[in-house]
Protein backbone atom coordinates (compact mmCIF):
# COMPACT_ATOMS: atom_id res chain seq x y z
CA UNK A 1 0.00 0.00 0.00
CA UNK A 2 2.59 2.51 1.03
CA UNK A 3 4.39 1.42 -2.26
CA UNK A 4 0.88 2.00 -3.97
CA UNK A 5 0.53 5.36 -2.37
CA UNK A 6 3.88 6.97 -3.33
CA UNK A 7 3.86 5.96 -6.93
CA UNK A 8 0.26 7.47 -7.33
CA UNK A 9 2.24 11.02 -5.29
CA UNK A 10 4.88 10.98 -8.15
CA UNK A 11 2.83 10.43 -10.85
CA UNK A 12 0.34 13.38 -9.45
CA UNK A 13 3.41 15.51 -9.48
CA UNK A 14 4.31 14.32 -12.79
CA UNK A 15 0.80 15.39 -13.84
CA UNK A 16 1.14 18.61 -12.17
CA UNK A 17 4.80 19.47 -13.57
CA UNK A 18 3.28 19.00 -16.71
CA UNK A 19 0.48 21.51 -15.90
CA UNK A 20 3.30 23.92 -15.00
CA UNK A 21 5.58 23.86 -17.90
CA UNK A 22 2.51 23.60 -20.49
CA UNK A 23 3.48 26.57 -22.37
CA UNK A 24 7.73 25.26 -22.20
CA UNK A 25 6.50 22.10 -23.68
CA UNK A 26 4.86 23.19 -26.08
CA UNK A 27 7.24 25.59 -27.47
CA UNK A 28 9.66 23.14 -27.45
CA UNK A 29 7.30 20.40 -29.17
CA UNK A 30 7.44 22.98 -31.81
CA UNK A 31 11.16 24.34 -32.00
CA UNK A 32 11.71 20.21 -32.35
CA UNK A 33 10.31 20.89 -35.91
CA UNK A 34 10.67 24.61 -36.58
CA UNK A 35 12.88 22.97 -39.62
CA UNK A 36 11.18 20.53 -40.89
CA UNK A 37 11.18 20.89 -44.67
CA UNK A 38 7.44 20.40 -44.81
CA UNK A 39 7.23 23.31 -41.65
CA UNK A 40 9.99 25.20 -42.69
CA UNK A 41 8.50 28.29 -44.80
CA UNK A 42 4.90 28.46 -42.95
CA UNK A 43 7.60 28.52 -39.73
CA UNK A 44 9.57 31.50 -40.81
CA UNK A 45 6.90 33.76 -41.98
CA UNK A 46 4.81 33.06 -38.50
CA UNK A 47 7.13 33.16 -36.15
CA UNK A 48 4.77 34.66 -33.39
CA UNK A 49 2.89 31.44 -33.52
CA UNK A 50 5.83 28.58 -32.46
CA UNK A 51 7.71 31.21 -29.81
CA UNK A 52 7.33 34.03 -27.47
CA UNK A 53 7.43 37.42 -29.36
CA UNK A 54 7.36 40.97 -28.36
CA UNK A 55 5.97 43.07 -31.10
CA UNK A 56 7.22 46.51 -32.32
CA UNK A 57 4.53 48.85 -33.53
CA UNK A 58 5.31 50.47 -37.26
CA UNK A 59 5.97 54.30 -37.01
CA UNK A 60 6.86 57.57 -38.47
CA UNK A 61 6.44 58.64 -42.18
CA UNK A 62 6.75 55.29 -44.33
CA UNK A 63 9.78 55.71 -47.21
CA UNK A 64 8.21 54.07 -50.06
CA UNK A 65 10.70 53.70 -52.96
CA UNK A 66 9.90 53.60 -56.62
CA UNK A 67 8.83 50.30 -58.57
CA UNK A 68 10.72 50.29 -61.97
CA UNK A 69 10.52 46.70 -62.56
CA UNK A 70 13.27 45.44 -65.21
CA UNK A 71 15.02 42.27 -66.45
CA UNK A 72 17.90 40.85 -64.18
CA UNK A 73 20.60 38.67 -66.29
CA UNK A 74 19.11 35.19 -67.02
CA UNK A 75 22.80 33.61 -65.48
CA UNK A 76 25.29 33.98 -63.39
CA UNK A 77 29.20 32.24 -63.51
CA UNK A 78 30.03 30.36 -60.41
CA UNK A 79 33.45 28.91 -60.21
CA UNK A 80 33.36 29.05 -64.12
CA UNK A 81 30.45 27.62 -64.87
CA UNK A 82 27.06 29.65 -65.84
CA UNK A 83 24.02 29.32 -63.72
CA UNK A 84 20.71 29.89 -63.97
CA UNK A 85 19.86 32.22 -61.47
CA UNK A 86 15.79 31.41 -61.31
CA UNK A 87 16.60 27.53 -60.99
CA UNK A 88 19.15 28.86 -58.67
CA UNK A 89 16.67 30.85 -56.28
CA UNK A 90 14.25 27.47 -56.82
CA UNK A 91 17.03 25.43 -55.22
CA UNK A 92 17.85 27.48 -52.25
CA UNK A 93 13.94 27.64 -51.31
CA UNK A 94 13.39 31.41 -52.10
CA UNK A 95 10.45 33.15 -50.02
CA UNK A 96 11.41 36.71 -51.20
CA UNK A 97 14.02 38.23 -53.47
CA UNK A 98 14.03 41.89 -53.75
CA UNK A 99 17.04 44.37 -55.59
CA UNK A 100 16.70 47.79 -54.96
CA UNK A 101 18.83 50.28 -57.54
CA UNK A 102 19.06 53.89 -55.93
CA UNK A 103 15.56 54.60 -54.92
CA UNK A 104 14.10 52.27 -57.38
CA UNK A 105 12.40 48.82 -56.58
CA UNK A 106 14.00 47.06 -59.95
CA UNK A 107 12.85 43.39 -58.99
CA UNK A 108 10.50 41.79 -56.30
CA UNK A 109 8.65 38.43 -56.15
CA UNK A 110 7.57 36.17 -53.43
CA UNK A 111 8.04 32.37 -53.56
CA UNK A 112 6.33 29.25 -52.04
CA UNK A 113 3.04 30.63 -51.25
CA UNK A 114 4.66 33.81 -49.34
CA UNK A 115 3.40 37.09 -49.41
CA UNK A 116 4.72 40.97 -48.95
CA UNK A 117 3.31 41.68 -45.69
CA UNK A 118 5.05 38.28 -43.97
CA UNK A 119 7.00 39.11 -40.68
CA UNK A 120 10.27 36.69 -41.66
CA UNK A 121 13.21 35.58 -39.31
CA UNK A 122 15.92 37.60 -40.46
CA UNK A 123 18.01 34.99 -37.52
CA UNK A 124 21.37 36.45 -37.70
CA UNK A 125 21.06 39.13 -39.70
CA UNK A 126 19.15 40.74 -36.80
CA UNK A 127 23.41 41.31 -35.47
CA UNK A 128 23.70 44.07 -37.91
CA UNK A 129 20.36 45.62 -36.51
CA UNK A 130 22.02 45.60 -33.18
CA UNK A 131 25.46 46.87 -34.20
CA UNK A 132 23.15 50.04 -36.18
CA UNK A 133 21.94 51.31 -32.62
CA UNK A 134 25.41 50.23 -31.40
CA UNK A 135 27.23 52.97 -33.33
CA UNK A 136 23.81 55.46 -31.97
CA UNK A 137 25.07 54.69 -28.45
CA UNK A 138 28.72 55.19 -29.31
CA UNK A 139 27.99 58.34 -30.73
CA UNK A 140 26.29 59.72 -27.93
CA UNK A 141 28.80 59.08 -25.72
CA UNK A 142 27.02 56.29 -23.77
CA UNK A 143 29.46 54.14 -24.25
CA UNK A 144 32.74 56.39 -25.02
CA UNK A 145 35.28 53.47 -24.87
CA UNK A 146 35.31 50.47 -27.14
CA UNK A 147 38.52 49.30 -25.81
CA UNK A 148 36.53 48.98 -22.20
CA UNK A 149 36.02 45.62 -21.29
CA UNK A 150 32.20 44.48 -21.20
CA UNK A 151 32.76 43.46 -17.62
CA UNK A 152 32.62 46.71 -16.95
CA UNK A 153 28.93 47.39 -18.16
CA UNK A 154 27.85 43.46 -17.52
CA UNK A 155 29.63 42.33 -13.81
CA UNK A 156 27.56 39.33 -14.53
CA UNK A 157 29.89 38.09 -16.94
CA UNK A 158 32.94 38.69 -14.08
CA UNK A 159 34.48 35.10 -14.37
CA UNK A 160 33.01 33.91 -17.70
CA UNK A 161 34.85 33.79 -20.91
CA UNK A 162 33.82 37.48 -21.25
CA UNK A 163 35.84 38.53 -17.97
CA UNK A 164 37.92 41.20 -19.13
CA UNK A 165 37.05 40.71 -23.39
CA UNK A 166 36.84 44.28 -24.44
CA UNK A 167 33.78 45.76 -26.53
CA UNK A 168 35.81 46.07 -29.83
CA UNK A 169 36.53 42.30 -29.89
CA UNK A 170 32.77 41.37 -29.26
CA UNK A 171 31.59 43.26 -31.63
CA UNK A 172 34.44 41.68 -34.13
CA UNK A 173 34.05 38.39 -33.35
CA UNK A 174 37.18 38.06 -31.49
CA UNK A 175 36.32 37.00 -27.47
CA UNK A 176 38.19 33.93 -27.78
CA UNK A 177 35.22 32.43 -26.26
CA UNK A 178 34.38 28.75 -26.47
CA UNK A 179 31.60 28.06 -28.73
CA UNK A 180 29.83 25.23 -31.15
CA UNK A 181 28.08 27.31 -33.84
CA UNK A 182 27.45 23.77 -35.82
CA UNK A 183 23.44 23.71 -36.65
CA UNK A 184 23.77 19.89 -37.71
CA UNK A 185 25.33 19.30 -34.20
CA UNK A 186 22.24 18.54 -31.67
CA UNK A 187 24.42 18.88 -28.45
CA UNK A 188 25.77 22.13 -30.28
CA UNK A 189 26.18 25.55 -28.25
CA UNK A 190 23.79 27.42 -30.62
CA UNK A 191 21.35 24.00 -30.58
CA UNK A 192 21.23 24.65 -26.56
CA UNK A 193 20.62 28.25 -26.82
CA UNK A 194 17.67 27.20 -29.30
CA UNK A 195 16.30 25.07 -26.22
CA UNK A 196 17.14 27.65 -23.66
CA UNK A 197 14.45 30.02 -25.33
CA UNK A 198 12.60 27.10 -26.00
CA UNK A 199 12.47 26.28 -22.08
CA UNK A 200 11.66 30.12 -21.37
CA UNK A 201 15.38 30.19 -19.92
CA UNK A 202 17.41 33.05 -19.70
CA UNK A 203 20.05 34.22 -22.40
CA UNK A 204 21.92 36.12 -19.93
CA UNK A 205 22.86 33.23 -18.23
CA UNK A 206 23.55 31.48 -21.18
CA UNK A 207 25.84 33.58 -21.47
CA UNK A 208 27.46 33.72 -18.05
CA UNK A 209 28.08 29.99 -18.54
CA UNK A 210 30.24 30.32 -21.34
CA UNK A 211 33.91 29.59 -21.07
CA UNK A 212 37.41 31.00 -23.16
CA UNK A 213 39.56 29.27 -25.23
CA UNK A 214 42.21 31.04 -26.17
CA UNK A 215 43.57 34.96 -26.09
CA UNK A 216 41.31 37.82 -27.09
CA UNK A 217 41.34 39.64 -30.32
CA UNK A 218 43.24 37.07 -32.18
CA UNK A 219 41.48 34.76 -34.15
CA UNK A 220 37.89 35.47 -35.66
CA UNK A 221 35.56 32.93 -35.12
CA UNK A 222 32.00 33.33 -35.39
CA UNK A 223 30.21 33.21 -32.02
CA UNK A 224 26.30 34.14 -32.12
CA UNK A 225 26.12 35.23 -28.27
CA UNK A 226 28.62 37.70 -28.54
CA UNK A 227 25.68 39.58 -30.07
CA UNK A 228 23.44 38.64 -26.96
CA UNK A 229 26.52 40.42 -24.72
CA UNK A 230 26.33 43.46 -26.84
CA UNK A 231 22.72 43.91 -26.06
CA UNK A 232 24.08 43.47 -22.91
CA UNK A 233 26.18 46.48 -22.64
CA UNK A 234 23.65 48.28 -24.74
CA UNK A 235 20.66 47.67 -21.93
CA UNK A 236 23.14 49.01 -19.24
CA UNK A 237 24.37 51.72 -20.91
CA UNK A 238 21.19 53.54 -22.10
CA UNK A 239 19.15 51.83 -18.99
CA UNK A 240 16.17 50.93 -21.25
CA UNK A 241 15.21 47.71 -23.42
CA UNK A 242 16.32 46.91 -26.52
CA UNK A 243 13.24 46.99 -28.17
CA UNK A 244 12.51 50.78 -27.10
CA UNK A 245 15.73 51.69 -27.98
CA UNK A 246 15.47 50.29 -31.24
CA UNK A 247 12.15 51.97 -32.10
CA UNK A 248 13.13 54.90 -30.84
CA UNK A 249 16.67 55.31 -32.87
CA UNK A 250 16.39 53.08 -36.02
CA UNK A 251 13.13 51.57 -36.63
CA UNK A 252 10.84 54.78 -36.44
CA UNK A 253 13.17 56.49 -38.77
CA UNK A 254 13.82 53.98 -41.71
CA UNK A 255 10.23 54.89 -43.26
CA UNK A 256 9.21 50.86 -42.44
CA UNK A 257 5.78 49.43 -43.94
CA UNK A 258 5.30 47.08 -41.25
CA UNK A 259 5.96 46.50 -37.21
CA UNK A 260 8.48 44.23 -35.90
CA UNK A 261 8.59 41.63 -33.69
CA UNK A 262 11.91 40.05 -31.44
CA UNK A 263 11.41 36.58 -30.45
CA UNK A 264 12.17 36.97 -26.77
CA UNK A 265 13.51 34.24 -23.79
CA UNK A 266 11.61 33.71 -20.08
CA UNK A 267 12.80 37.53 -18.71
CA UNK A 268 11.64 39.11 -21.84
CA UNK A 269 14.60 39.89 -23.32
CA UNK A 270 15.08 39.77 -27.03
CA UNK A 271 16.90 37.29 -29.05
CA UNK A 272 19.48 40.30 -30.45
CA UNK A 273 21.49 38.07 -32.28
CA UNK A 274 18.98 36.27 -34.46
CA UNK A 275 15.01 36.79 -33.52
CA UNK A 276 14.35 40.26 -35.28
CA UNK A 277 11.06 39.75 -37.26
CA UNK A 278 10.51 42.38 -40.40
CA UNK A 279 9.00 42.25 -43.96
CA UNK A 280 11.36 41.87 -46.87
CA UNK A 281 10.44 45.83 -48.15
CA UNK A 282 11.58 46.48 -44.41
CA UNK A 283 15.32 44.83 -44.27
CA UNK A 284 15.72 46.52 -47.87
CA UNK A 285 15.38 50.26 -45.43
CA UNK A 286 18.39 49.21 -43.14
CA UNK A 287 19.98 48.36 -46.70
CA UNK A 288 19.46 51.38 -47.81
CA UNK A 289 20.44 53.25 -45.05
CA UNK A 290 23.84 51.55 -44.99
CA UNK A 291 24.56 51.85 -48.60
CA UNK A 292 23.93 55.54 -48.28
CA UNK A 293 26.26 55.58 -45.02
CA UNK A 294 23.88 56.21 -42.84
CA UNK A 295 21.59 59.18 -44.68
CA UNK A 296 17.91 59.28 -44.84
CA UNK A 297 17.50 62.62 -47.04
CA UNK A 298 18.95 65.06 -45.04
CA UNK A 299 18.87 63.37 -41.79
CA UNK A 300 21.62 61.28 -40.70
CA UNK A 301 20.32 58.44 -38.68
CA UNK A 302 23.39 56.47 -38.16
CA UNK A 303 26.92 57.77 -37.53
CA UNK A 304 28.45 57.90 -41.15
CA UNK A 305 32.07 56.84 -39.26
CA UNK A 306 30.52 53.89 -37.66
CA UNK A 307 29.49 52.92 -41.42
CA UNK A 308 32.76 52.95 -42.51
CA UNK A 309 34.25 51.36 -39.41
CA UNK A 310 31.15 48.56 -39.61
CA UNK A 311 32.39 47.44 -42.60
CA UNK A 312 35.94 47.85 -42.52
CA UNK A 313 37.93 45.33 -41.16
CA UNK A 314 41.11 46.77 -39.30
CA UNK A 315 43.52 43.66 -37.95
CA UNK A 316 44.85 40.77 -39.97
CA UNK A 317 42.60 38.47 -38.40
CA UNK A 318 39.56 40.09 -39.51
CA UNK A 319 40.89 40.66 -43.06
CA UNK A 320 38.65 38.56 -46.63
CA UNK A 321 40.45 35.81 -47.71
CA UNK A 322 41.41 32.50 -46.38
CA UNK A 323 44.13 32.74 -43.26
CA UNK A 324 44.99 30.87 -40.38
CA UNK A 325 43.69 33.13 -38.18
CA UNK A 326 39.60 32.80 -38.64
CA UNK A 327 36.90 30.34 -39.35
CA UNK A 328 36.16 31.88 -42.63
CA UNK A 329 37.01 33.29 -45.41
CA UNK A 330 35.07 36.49 -44.96
CA UNK A 331 36.21 39.35 -43.69
CA UNK A 332 34.30 40.88 -40.46
CA UNK A 333 33.64 44.44 -39.24
CA UNK A 334 31.14 45.44 -36.71
CA UNK A 335 28.72 42.85 -37.13
CA UNK A 336 28.70 43.32 -41.03
CA UNK A 337 30.46 40.42 -43.44
CA UNK A 338 32.68 41.65 -46.32
CA UNK A 339 33.47 39.45 -49.14
CA UNK A 340 36.70 37.91 -51.07
CA UNK A 341 37.90 40.70 -53.76
CA UNK A 342 34.68 42.87 -53.16
CA UNK A 343 34.59 46.46 -54.18
CA UNK A 344 32.32 48.88 -51.70
CA UNK A 345 30.58 45.45 -50.78
CA UNK A 346 29.01 44.12 -47.42
CA UNK A 347 26.22 42.02 -46.68
CA UNK A 348 24.14 40.68 -43.51
CA UNK A 349 23.51 36.86 -43.35
CA UNK A 350 21.52 34.43 -41.35
CA UNK A 351 21.20 30.73 -41.67
CA UNK A 352 19.03 28.91 -44.22
CA UNK A 353 20.08 32.13 -46.28
CA UNK A 354 19.00 34.66 -45.62
CA UNK A 355 20.79 38.24 -46.46
CA UNK A 356 20.80 41.93 -46.92
CA UNK A 357 23.46 42.58 -49.79
CA UNK A 358 25.20 45.95 -50.19
CA UNK A 359 27.11 47.07 -53.16
CA UNK A 360 27.69 51.26 -52.64
CA UNK A 361 29.58 51.38 -55.67
CA UNK A 362 26.99 50.19 -57.76
CA UNK A 363 24.09 51.78 -55.40
CA UNK A 364 22.08 48.59 -55.01
CA UNK A 365 20.81 46.37 -52.25
CA UNK A 366 19.75 43.36 -52.84
CA UNK A 367 17.72 41.19 -49.69
CA UNK A 368 17.37 38.07 -50.41
CA UNK A 369 14.56 35.55 -47.65
CA UNK A 370 14.73 31.83 -47.82
CA UNK A 371 13.72 28.32 -46.29
CA UNK A 372 16.92 26.69 -47.81
CA UNK A 373 17.58 23.41 -45.37
CA UNK A 374 20.14 22.28 -47.18
CA UNK A 375 22.23 26.27 -46.49
CA UNK A 376 25.11 24.08 -44.91
CA UNK A 377 25.87 21.71 -47.29
CA UNK A 378 29.65 21.57 -49.23
CA UNK A 379 30.53 23.57 -46.58
CA UNK A 380 27.71 26.38 -46.71
CA UNK A 381 28.39 27.11 -50.75
CA UNK A 382 24.90 28.42 -51.29
CA UNK A 383 26.77 31.27 -49.14
CA UNK A 384 29.22 31.33 -52.17
CA UNK A 385 26.65 30.89 -55.13
CA UNK A 386 24.50 33.64 -53.63
CA UNK A 387 27.05 36.63 -53.39
CA UNK A 388 28.32 35.33 -56.96
CA UNK A 389 24.43 36.21 -58.22
CA UNK A 390 24.17 38.88 -55.99
CA UNK A 391 27.37 40.78 -57.55
CA UNK A 392 25.92 39.88 -61.20
CA UNK A 393 23.07 41.61 -60.64
CA UNK A 394 24.38 44.66 -59.11
CA UNK A 395 27.23 44.87 -62.36
CA UNK A 396 24.47 44.61 -64.53
CA UNK A 397 22.72 47.57 -63.02
CA UNK A 398 25.48 49.72 -62.68
CA UNK A 399 24.91 51.93 -65.47
CA UNK A 400 21.32 51.68 -64.85
CA UNK A 401 19.73 55.22 -64.57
Amino acid sequence: MKLKGLSLFIVAILLLAGLSYQQEIKQLYHFTRLFEPELIVKNFSNMKDIMPTTRMERSGTVRRFNEMPRYLPSSFVYQGKAENLEAFLQQTRTTAFLVLKDDDIVFEDYYLGTSPDDLRISWSVSKSYLSAIFGIAVHDGLIPDLHAPVTDYVPELVGSGYDGVSIKNVLQMSTGVAFNEDYDDYNSDINRLGRTMALSGSFDEFAASLTSEREQGQYMKYVSVNTHVLGMVLRSATGVSIQQYLDSKLLSKLGNEHDASYLVDGEGQPLVLGGLNASTRDYAKLGALFRDNGRIGEQQIVPEQWIKDSVTPDAPHLMPGKRNSSDSVFGYGYQWWIPENGEQEFFALGIYDQFIYINQRAGVVIVKNSANTEFSQNEYESIHKSLAAFQAIADSLMDFE
